[in-house]
């Protein structure tokens, strides 16, 4: 299947919200980080729902599509991040995939089970261009777990045509983790926090939004940015 789509951007969501999430950077956004301490994060199997027909709203807000004003159903959470190198560089100008199941279990895709109640206002998959600090960031909904499958968010991070990583965020200390033969398979304690964030309560949030923080270090040289 081609995935060379157009890319359209929204920029960063403007209000309060955004403003909010951005003080849950954690240390890997302030300089200094030594490249030596980076894990590089592990590839993790795309699985058969990236989306077989794209929604028209490709943006990074998965909460609302185009003008509409009903709200997808679940907890919404803001997801940041950046994109480095093996170096621990940023890489700016590289596109960050997400899609993930719906608050029913349903993803945007015909042969997703569960599919006649996938919730309509859930856009399901995003796409974010990162800028000169290589950071990224989503409004979406907290992961829910499905029949098989601990909660979990997909990633593909490409640069023009060429895929560079494809993984899965996992939820930390979400009980079905250690049930979930995907995230079993990484062994190593250290690669299985790479691929784990903390959904945790933005401060002042009035509707009980989530905070998580998820940065990717691709296998990559500076030079092939």
């Amino acid at each position: 299947m081609s995935r060379s789509f157009p890319f359209t951007r929204r920029h960063f969501l403007a209000g309060s919200a955004v403003g909010a999430a951005a003080l849950w950077l954690p240390d890997y956004w302030q300089p200094g980080v030594l490249a030596q301490e980076l894990t590089r994060t592990p590839a993790q199997t795309e699985g058969p729902f990236y989306p077989d027909k794209l929604p028209l709203d490709t943006d990074n807000d998965l909460i609302v599509i185009n003008d509409k004003l009903t709200p997808a159903v679940g907890t919404i959470s803001h997801l940041t991040g950046k994109i480095l190198s093996a170096s621990g560089e940023p890489l700016r100008n590289v596109v960050v995939e997400i899609w993930q199941c719906d608050n029913n279990g349903a993803y945007l895709h015909s042969g997703s089970d569960n599919g006649k109640k996938r919730d309509g206002n859930f856009q399901g998959f995003g796409r974010f261009l990162t800028g000169s600090s290589g950071e990224y960031y989503f409004r979406t909904i907290r992961p829910v777990a499905y029949p098989g499958r601990t909660p979990h968010i997909h990633f593909m991070i490409k640069k023009g045509d060429k895929e560079l990583l494809t993984t899965q965020l996992y939820v930390k200390d979400d009980p079905g983790n250690e049930k979930d033969g995907i995230y079993k398979s990484v062994r190593d304690q250290k690669l299985r926090d790479a691929i784990t964030a903390d959904f945790a309560p933005m401060k002042n949030s009035k509707i009980g939004e989530l905070a998580a923080n998820f940065n990717l270090v691709l296998g990559v040289t500076p030079e092939s940015k």
